[in-house]
């Protein structure tokens, strides 16, 4: 990998200022100063790998993201819808959170994503919106014309999760005409392709599995419920938006009673996956309460597949051996996984720790939390004697449990801190058995994912997206969908 310095630059003005990197290797200072340090040096990776000004982008097109450092095993010199949105979701989060030296990056990418949206590809083009389920890119915005996963849904929900994110701070702003001409045009034909296609079948976020996937599930769940507060607020209309009860129906068929299944079909495998928690902290809504339905963080769902998923890693990495029940282990994707050699990935470990850092928030804004028959497992494991029932946050048992789960939170970061080397570069995984870092470097998902994992334990948290408003479930689950329509978006300058 390659030796990287924490840099002090405006990345998008291209002028670049080093500073040394820190000299103490990342194993050897405690764990706010590593979080501290890393948080410098991931934010520096994602700016790497965007174009037009990352020192690793390889001339990517503006607001293009390459997936990772390498050109070979694995290729990811291409950019990916979803790990693009995850990651413009992350620097939105940071300019609302003060980064004012970031907006021009954003606005590059959704202007770029105007185009990318006319592409015709394999998956089709724009007429009818099938395109839009297109996985990846040439970083030079055209069409990848090779076999592939195609179509993959979450990517336009995503997309639309992020360009609403930044068009409610202009709507805040005053800035309702430019929502109007540069984001609600793009976001109109993402939902329009989430109500549209919804219900068909598309390969999961691993790109391994064709069928329904919960992970999509829920984001585009999410993406219709919040384009609806977006239209009604720029007096639009949005069809679409009708089938999100609909969504969210079937979202509860990935719900066995124990824990989530990720896929149906499940290729042979559990389905027990990190796709679960990656789709609760996706749609974490610091405003929700633990609500099942939608498998909120601190809900007793997402806390049983929580450990369900965690104790199934226990066993499988030889760097997880003395990590035994209620201590922080490194995470990988599924155990069943042999890509790459199947190892943990930074990513996975890391979301192991924002579903408890974002459970935290929301028993800490309600102000109590309770313990169910299904998450006492969970518990269990953290504080022995716990019991079921309700603890207000005056209790000293709430203090007790709180304090557990912030530790066992912290753990994982822990993991990651054992395996990112003195330089603070994130691949995408670390082998199993060694802790030495394994396919691409510089991964720029990685780098997103220590974002928000740490946001989330210093406290900062996205907006609403009003989870909690729209949690009644239909009568019967139907397969209903909106035939959309799709028109050329042409934002204007900035």
């Amino acid at each position: 990998m390659q030796l990287k310095s924490i840099i002090a630059l405006n990345a998008l003005a291209g002028v670049v200022v080093a500073s040394p990197a820190p000299a103490v290797h990342a194993r050897e200072v405690d764990l706010d100063t590593f979080v501290h340090n890393e948080k410098a040096i991931a934010l520096q990776g994602v700016l790497n790998n965007f174009g037009p000004n990352g020192n690793l982008s390889r001339g990517a097109a503006p607001g293009v993201a390459i997936a990772g450092n390498s050109e070979i095993d694995p290729p990811y010199i291409y950019t990916w819808t979803r790990d693009t949105a995850l990651t413009v979701m992350s620097l939105i989060h940071e300019f609302l959170s003060g980064n004012s030296s970031l907006e021009e990056l954003i606005q590059q990418y959704i202007t770029t994503t105007a185009k990318m949206q006319t592409v015709s590809n394999l998956s089709g083009d724009l007429s009818d919106g099938a395109g839009l389920g297109e996985p990846k890119y040439n970083i030079d915005v055209t069409a990848f014309n090779e076999p592939w996963g195609r179509p993959q849904p979450d990517g336009p929900a995503l997309r639309a999760s992020a360009l609403i994110a930044y068009g409610n701070h202009l709507l805040a702003k005053g800035q309702k005409a430019k929502v109007l001409e540069n984001i609600w045009p793009i976001v109109s034909n993402d939902l329009a392709y989430v109500g549209q296609y919804w219900n068909q079948s598309g390969f999961d976020l691993w790109e391994e599995v064709k069928g329904t996937s919960f992970f999509t599930t829920a984001v585009q769940h999410k993406a219709l419920v919040e384009g609806k507060a977006l239209a009604t607020a720029l007096g639009k209309s949005c069809t679409a938006c009708t089938v999100a009860p609909q969504i969210l129906c079937h979202l509860q068929d990935f719900w066995n009673g124990t824990v989530v299944v990720s896929n149906t079909p499940t290729n042979g495998r559990s389905g027990i996956d990190i796709n679960s928690v990656l789709a609760s902290i996706a749609t974490f809504d610091p405003a929700a309460a633990c609500d099942d339905l939608t498998f909120q963080p601190c809900s007793a769902r997402a806390l049983a597949n929580h450990k369900v998923l965690i104790d199934g890693f226990r066993s499988a990495y030889g760097i997880n051996k003395g990590r035994t029940t209620g201590k922080a282990a490194a995470v990988g994707r599924y155990t069943e996984d042999i890509f790459m050699g199947g190892n943990p990935w930074y990513l996975a470990t890391l979301a192991a720790a924002e579903q408890l850092y974002d459970a935290l928030y929301q028993w800490d804004r309600q102000g109590s939390l309770t313990v169910t028959k299904l998450s006492l497992p969970f518990f269990r494991d953290l504080v022995a004697t716990v019991h079921t029932g309700v603890y207000p946050k005056s209790s000293p048992t709430y203090k007790t449990i709180t304090s557990a789960v912030r530790t066992y939170a912290d753990g994982f970061i822990s993991v990651v801190q054992e395996y990112t080397p003195a330089d603070g570069g994130l691949s995408e995984e670390y082998e199993r058995d060694t802790g030495v870092q394994k396919s691409a470097p510089d991964l720029t998902w990685s780098y997103a994912s220590f974002l928000t994992a740490v946001a989330r334990r210093n406290g900062s948290v996205p907006p609403s997206w009003g989870s909690s408003a729209v949690l009644a479930l239909p009568g019967k689950c139907a397969p209903t969908t909106v035939q959309g329509t799709y028109a050329t978006a042409t934002p204007s300058s900035w």
